[in-house]
């Protein structure tokens, strides 16, 4: 961080009908909320200046994502109060900051530090109860690995590493939810729908998966303690 910068982090939601944006959809949107607040943001130096800014991990297209976060560089110190106001001001409802605070030069990058994940996966269908689906789920973790194919690159996840809390099932209105917690790191995350449908299609149980939530994106501290990044 330059000198007489200051850097923001600020929370935000990208819910509704905006989980469909994509990641670069997402960052650009909210750099224009940013210009569109007028908070006097810093440049990057470089042949190209843009606007100096960082975002959490990426959330696939579909996915919701309920905390989510961005840095932004400030050239001048701004009240948090201020900044989060005009910046809610100038952002649709589902994609509004709700939280913010400055942050020390030396904070790890927010792709750095995140490496825990908490989402929500709804489920619906006639054989959708709570009792099916957690049988389902239960025979794929206790596999021990799980392998999937994206973009012609072959992943097997340490399911023991990657889940690290276990998966819980709950009711829900027409079907049930799944609260499943992923460790992320630069080897890549594992998603959590595509462990939910490998189950349920393993089980040959007719439901399938309504939509996906990001609800908590969180810091491992040495201590192995899980906190907010804000």
């Amino acid at each position: 961080m330059a000198e007489g910068e200051f850097r923001l982090r600020v929370r935000y939601g990208k819910v509704g009908r905006l989980r469909w944006l994509s990641h670069l959809e997402i960052v650009h949107a909210l750099e224009r909320i940013i210009r569109r607040a007028g908070l006097p943001y810093a440049l990057t130096r470089g042949f190209s200046p843009h606007m100096k800014v960082a975002f959490g991990p990426a959330l696939p297209v579909g996915t919701a994502g309920e905390n989510e976060y961005l840095d932004v560089w400030l050239t001048r110190y701004t009240g948090v109060e201020d900044a989060l106001g005009v910046l809610a001001a100038c952002a649709p409802a589902d994609l509004a900051p709700n939280l913010a605070r400055f942050v020390g030069e030396k904070e790890p990058s927010l792709t750095a530090a995140i490496t825990i994940a908490r989402y929500e996966v709804a489920i619906e269908g006639k054989e959708s109860s709570t009792e099916n689906v957690r049988t389902a789920l239960e025979s794929v973790v206790s596999a021990g690995t799980f392998e999937v194919e994206h973009k012609g690159k072959h992943k097997v996840f340490d399911l023991a590493r990657s889940l690290p809390e276990e998966a819980r099932v709950r009711d829900r209105e027409d079907g049930s939810v799944v609260d499943v917690t992923v460790r992320m790191g630069s080897q890549g995350s594992l998603r959590p729908e595509l462990l939910v449908v490998r189950a349920l299609e393993t089980a040959s149980v007719d439901a399938t998966v309504l939509h996906t939530t990001r609800t908590d994106t969180l810091i491992e501290t040495p201590e192995g303690v899980w906190v907010r990044p804000v």
